[in-house]
């Protein structure tokens, strides 16, 4: 195999084909980049067994040569060392030739590198056909979904099933579910009502498509009873199903609350934010306080002392009432919400509450309070 390349555009494909690289695998061919070129051009493989990258180069966009002087072939190349010496490359262009199977020659005008490499039949077999039900967004509407959510995903391994985003496709909606056990954030988007599936998508997949689908129209979703699959551009993302059934949601959410509490969502986090200086004795809780004619934030420390901070503009329905949260968990909630302003509904000291944004009722999140001092 031989190719020269502009090294922008191979510097592009390996960065995203990276993430999905990582040293710590069983299969030792896995530390490597899969790079094979074909007749549509250079096609660049990354993967960890649970995720799979692949980007690839064409030999010409908008009129402009990006590959020429090739020979197609494949091989498989240490991803980290092959990223460094692309990174730090200066030219326009650089060209890769691989001599016998066994060795790599990356060379510019200034530089020449001879690299161990290995036959591209090492590595393990990557399904990427787009099979199953099938799923068109915008990237605009996946983004925002993603946004909206993973936050709420548990990171501990303990239960596996809680680190993914359960996606649901049924009755004409899309509807993307993570929590923690704690917290639950909740969105739903209008699909096709032909689509019906089910999925535990990892949570940290979700977050790199996220950002790879950035500047792309589309996304297509492809979900089978083994893996979803997502394609936008000239890169495809492979994903392994979170083993394990999804905890049932559908009664978090309480129907009947007793306290409302509209706020400004921007005056709220500076006051959380100010309150949260001394909350070490029970790190990151505070106490919300309301009535009809005030609105406290405060904490309280056996070491240090306490705060109050009060809110100057809001809306109270109910009797007086207080209650204590994690405030990261509703800092976390109301900047997912990305509205001017937002409402809680309590519906006593130690049922889990809701806060929404006030004008989209397709996002909800639920958050379980702290037990009292």
């Amino acid at each position: 195999m031989r190719f020269t390349i502009k090294r922008d555009e191979f510097l592009k494909v390996l960065n995203s084909s990276g993430k999905a690289v990582n040293s710590k695998v069983v299969y030792p061919a896995l530390s490597n980049f899969k790079l094979e070129l074909t007749e549509e051009g250079l096609f660049v493989t990354g993967s960890n067994e649970s995720i799979t990258i692949q980007s690839s180069v064409p030999f010409e966009k908008n009129g402009v040569q990006l590959i020429r002087n090739y020979k197609e072939g494949a091989v498989l190349i240490n991803a980290r060392i092959l990223l460094e010496i692309v990174r730090k490359t200066e030219s326009e262009e650089l060209t890769l030739d691989v001599v016998d199977t066994t060795i790599a020659t990356i060379a510019d005008n200034d530089s020449e590198y001879k690299l161990n490499c290995i036959r591209a039949e090492e590595y393990m077999d990557v399904d990427l056909d787009a099979d199953g039900e099938h799923l068109v967004m915008t990237s605009a509407d996946f983004a925002l979904m993603v946004e909206q959510t993973e936050f709420a995903a548990s990171v501990k391994e303990q239960r596996p099933v809680l680190t993914a985003i359960n996606l649901e496709a049924a009755d004409g909606q899309l509807t993307a579910i993570a929590t923690d056990s704690a917290r639950m954030s909740k969105k739903v988007l209008n699909i096709s009502p032909d689509v019906n599936f089910v999925a535990n998508i990892p949570a940290k997949v979700m977050r790199e498509v996220r950002g790879l689908v950035e500047g792309e129209p589309s996304i297509e979703i492809s979900v089978s009873n083994k893996k979803a699959l997502f394609k936008f551009g000239r890169t495809v993302v492979a994903a392994v199903f979170v083993a394990g059934e999804y905890p049932n949601t559908r009664n978090v959410v309480p129907r009947v609350l007793n306290y409302i509490f509209e706020v400004n969502a921007t005056e709220l986090l500076k006051a959380i934010d100010k309150a949260n200086i001394l909350s070490i004795d029970r790190e990151n809780i505070v106490e919300l306080s309301m009535s009809e004619t005030e609105v406290t934030v405060s904490a309280k420390s056996s070491q240090v002392g306490s705060s109050v901070q009060r809110i100057s503009t809001f809306r109270y329905e109910g009797e007086p009432f207080r209650i204590l949260f994690n405030s990261l968990f509703v800092s976390s909630a109301v900047k997912a919400l990305g509205s001017e302003d937002v409402v809680f509904g309590f519906v006593s000291e130690m049922k889990s509450f809701v806060i929404k944004n006030v004008g989209d009722e397709s996002i909800v999140q639920v958050v379980t309070p702290a037990r009292p001092y």
